[in-house]
């Protein structure tokens, strides 16, 4: 490429990187933002993804342009224009080759927007931290700061975003096992999901908003879980047209796709069997619930610790220990207490022999020595089976007798340990299967004493040993394909009707055991899923400036769930939350409640924690006041309208209070909570 071309650029996108994640993030960011991405990678011929980021560069109607180089080095980001850019993505699965590029990019360009994918979370925040303290240093503009710029995307907002592919993707495969949709999103403690339902249940249910409203003359379901990265979003001649098809039907007929974020003129006098996709709250999670409260001591606890055969054996030695002390007592008119002594000592071998006493007494003696030579294999007994005890305590417990209801979770990598850190703050049980002992999520597995069996899942009997009879769903996330598919069948076999969700990295084999599975197990449900495509909306909005918690797919088409600061958008700002609806477009779905202390956090920490305080029902004569940020429901192409139409949105950090504002500067008339 001719370096001209990106120094001539201005604003432009700029990913590292020839992996899957590089690859659909350039995508997206071409396709749906319409962006001229440069993409900085080793070779376009070889590598892992470079032909097919070739093929985008050739393709029409994306501006993709693409530097060589083995090492993204200062030579090779000036070549590609990060003088210029607007935004760096550093895609690489090395953490500590995107912190060499992060820091370089930074140097050359304080006032980039970085993204840095990351799995060592506390590093990245560290990092975060790092570069946008010396992006400030540097003079570049603050994050919120209105009157700092002139007019909107003159300086670029010098944020630091640090994401986990993994982790930004453990939401929507969690969803697929447990709900068997992936229409969900996973929010402020909250599993949302999108489901589709007959106007005549909507009222019934009670849901946070209604999405969209699904053609009469078609059925769009057949196409969940097929792949599509496409946005078939319609221009305005194209609603027009809906709308005016829909005018004349009574927008009952021939609409001939769902119409999004429809308003109740769209709603109001439709069948009631027509059917809508609505937004319910699935359940509310909590990160302390899915650990066990400590218990009590117990007395009976030594049952945990020996067999029932020792404890019978050790109950019936004291019964004879007793029995010999009792008849010692009668027989020596001693005190009790002088009788049990005595038998203590003939037990233990330690006490002169009764030469010169009665016969009843050396009798006694005698069985006492008896007793205790029984008792010395009785002790090494009780040591041994301690120790046992104590070492199957650290280990790692197998799935108990009568489970059921539970996810198989096979792999324990990257993407397993943070799919099972969402099934465990979901209280959902799981037993792993892990042939790694090493394995990143073997931790968080011993931490909270989850049924884990350290076996090759291909083996025979592996995954009858997890219960997988009784389970409700399998997750196959290890990092090869063939292994996943094997686990899957293999399961299948066992009981035809599982769900089942798979991580498949190449696409076209996905679609071809998809298309297989789904034929050959018509009554059961198969998803499988690209960690890359999960994780890349995410990336490409946070590179555009914006807090993408989420999508929905509907029909053939995504909705976007983002956070916007009202602060400056006259399409916001002291306008009501009905006022600030625009069909097909956006709808403002929940505010968020936070202090301004805890509004320091990312709100993307705040969706996966649960961390913040966001409220989901609205008033619609809330009135939205500059210090406020809210939750939209968008279209992609509808969000950047939205966003147009403000100031320059900061990433991954809230939009601080002007100094010297206060909370009245804009009315609230109702309260936001629907009473």
């Amino acid at each position: 490429m001719d370096s001209s071309l990106g120094r001539g650029l201005r604003g432009h996108m700029v990913v590292c990187g020839d992996n899957a994640l590089a690859q659909r993030v350039t995508k997206e960011l071409a396709s749906v933002y319409r962006q001229h991405v440069t993409v900085v990678l080793p070779s376009l011929r070889g590598g892992s993804h470079g032909p097919q980021i070739a093929g985008l560069a050739g393709r029409r109607g994306m501006s993709v342009e693409t530097v060589e180089a083995r090492v993204p080095d200062d030579h090779a980001l000036i070549q590609a224009g990060i003088e210029r850019a607007s935004a760096l993505a550093l895609t690489s699965g090395d953490d500590q080759l995107n912190i060499y590029i992060a820091l370089r990019a930074r140097r050359i360009n304080p006032q980039v927007r970085l993204v840095i994918r990351m799995f060592n979370r506390n590093l990245g925040r560290y990092l975060a931290d790092l570069l946008d303290r010396a992006a400030l240093l540097s003079g570049a503009r603050p994050a919120g700061d209105a009157d700092a710029a002139g007019s909107p995307g003159e300086v670029p907002d010098a944020t630091t975003t640090v994401l986990s592919d993994s982790d930004t993707a453990a939401p929507s495969i969690v969803a697929a096992a447990v709900v068997g949709s992936d229409k969900v999103m996973h929010a402020d403690g909250l599993l949302l999901r999108a489901k589709e339902r007959t106007l005549r249940t909507v009222d019934r249910r009670n849901p946070l908003c209604t999405l969209a409203l699904m053609p009469a003359t078609e059925d769009t379901r057949n196409s969940e879980g097929a792949s599509d990265d496409s946005d078939d979003e319609p221009d305005e001649e194209q609603r027009r047209d809906v709308r005016r098809r829909r005018g004349a039907g009574g927008g009952r007929e021939g609409d001939g796709g769902p119409v999004l974020l429809p308003d109740q003129e769209d709603l109001a006098g439709l069948p009631p069997e027509r059917e809508a996709v609505v937004l319910e709250a699935i359940t509310r999670s909590s990160r302390t619930s899915a650990v066990r409260a400590p218990r009590l001591p117990r007395m009976l606890a030594v049952k945990h610790l020996f067999s029932r055969r020792l404890r019978y054996s050790m109950l019936a030695m004291t019964g004879l220990v007793l029995a010999l002390a009792a008849v010692n007592w009668v027989v020596s008119r001693e005190t009790p207490l002088h009788a049990a002594y005595v038998t203590l000592l003939d037990l233990f071998a330690i006490n002169d022999p009764n030469i010169e006493e009665p016969p009843a007494e050396q009798v006694l003696q005698l069985l006492a020595g008896l007793a205790g030579m029984m008792l010395l294999p009785l002790l090494l007994a009780v040591v041994l089976e301690s120790y046992g005890s104590f070492r199957k305590a650290a280990a790692l417990p197998v799935p108990p007798r009568g489970l059921s209801g539970h996810v198989v979770l096979v792999g324990l990598g990257k993407v397993g340990k943070h799919v099972l850190e969402r099934l465990l703050e979901l209280n959902i049980p799981v037993v792993c299967i892990e042939q790694n002992e090493e394995a990143r999520g073997m931790a968080v597995a011993r931490r909270h004493r989850v049924p884990t069996l350290i076996a090759d899942v291909t083996d025979d009997g592996v995954l009858e040993l997890a219960k997988i009879k009784r389970s409700r769903a399998l997750l196959a996330l290890t990092s090869t394909d063939g292994i996943n598919l094997e686990a899957s069948l293999n399961a299948r076999q066992i009981k035809p009707e599982l769900r089942v969700v798979m991580r498949l990295f190449d696409d076209a084999f996905a679609a071809t055991v998809y298309r297989t599975l789904r034929d050959s197990y018509p009554a059961a449900q198969t998803r499988s899923r690209s960690v890359s495509a999960l994780a890349a909306p995410a990336f490409a909005g946070a590179m555009m400036g914006r807090q993408v918690l989420g999508s929905i797919s509907v029909g053939r088409r995504v909705l976007v769930f983002a956070a916007v600061e009202v602060r400056g958008n006259p399409l916001l700002q002291d306008r009501t939350v009905e006022q600030a609806f625009q069909t097909e477009s956006w709808r403002v779905v929940a505010l968020d409640t936070a202090s301004e202390e805890e509004r320091r956090q990312d709100l993307s920490s705040v969706s996966s924690t649960g961390a913040g305080e966001l409220e989901w029902r609205l008033h619609p004569g809330y009135v939205l006041k500059a210090g406020d940020r809210v939750v939209v429901a968008a279209t992609r192409r509808g969000l950047s309208r939205l966003l147009a139409a403000g100031p320059a949105q900061r990433g991954s950090r809230p939009v601080r209070r002007a100094e010297g504002a206060s909370g009245d500067d804009a009315a609230r008339l109702p309260d936001p909570r629907t009473p």
